[in-house]
């Protein structure tokens, strides 16, 4: 008997479910069916839809993450120089001034912006900071330094993930989206292959009851993983 592969388990879930029964129908004889093989075939084709799809959403919480470390670099330089403002030492405190000024043109609600504005704004900024008048001052506080290389580098590193997030999305009016191909990828397997291997199974067990239990088997140890997650408690408030 083979079960249906629970439909409200997770994407990424339902492609790795498609990759391991095409990859096990591969290892068989069975391409001489061609009821078989063409819906292996489309499963194919969905899974490989379903891929590129998870890597666009892949693609976007990675932009949101690098923003995230973009963000926590300024507030710390932002902090830490807000901080040295008040220090008690007359050189550092003057030092600290000076930069401080430039950080509060710009103020913390950088953070807040959008992403295309918040590059514009860090770029700037980084410029600013890199004027040759600045240098001393940086150089007279411990840490400045090395956290407004930090930023360089979170907002090099969040500008190229961007220009990647562009490039896929670019083309995203042309494609669907994850879940639409997840419900499609389900249905498949569920409506289709399910059915005919466990027809077939009974009909000419010798030729097809080894993929059909394969089949089975991967479905059984995807459903099992979803149950477990079911039963976890809810965390405490």
């Amino acid at each position: 008997m083979i079960q249906n592969l629970i439909s409200n388990c997770r994407t990424t879930e339902v492609d790795a479910v498609a990759q391991n029964i095409t990859g096990a129908y591969k290892g068989t004889t069975l391409s001489t069916d061609p009821y078989l093989s063409g819906l292996m075939t489309g499963l194919e084709t969905e899974g490989g839809s379903l891929t590129a799809a998870i890597k666009r959403m892949k693609a976007e919480s990675e932009l949101e993450a690098k923003d995230e470390l973009r963000d926590e670099a300024f507030r710390s330089l932002y902090y830490l120089i807000q901080g040295m403002a008040h220090h008690p030492d007359a050189t550092v405190k003057a030092a600290a001034e000076k930069i401080f000024a430039v950080l509060d043109h710009y103020g913390l609600t950088i953070t807040d912006q959008s992403y295309a504005s918040e590059s514009s704004l860090v770029s700037s900024l980084l410029n600013d900071l890199a004027q040759p008048e600045l240098q001393e001052a940086i150089a007279a506080l411990s840490g400045c330094a090395e956290i407004i290389a930090q930023l360089k580098t979170a907002e090099d590193n969040f500008e190229a993930a961007r220009i990647a997030f562009d490039e896929e999305k670019a083309q995203e009016s042309t494609r669907e989206n994850a879940t639409t191909i997840k419900k499609r990828v389900v249905s498949l397997i569920n409506d289709k292959l399910v059915v005919y291997l466990l027809a077939m199974a009974q009909v000419d067990a010798e030729t097809y009851d080894l993929f059909a239990r394969t089949v089975g088997q991967i479905i059984a140890d995807n459903n099992e993983v979803v149950k477990k997650r079911r039963k976890k408690p809810a965390p405490a408030e």
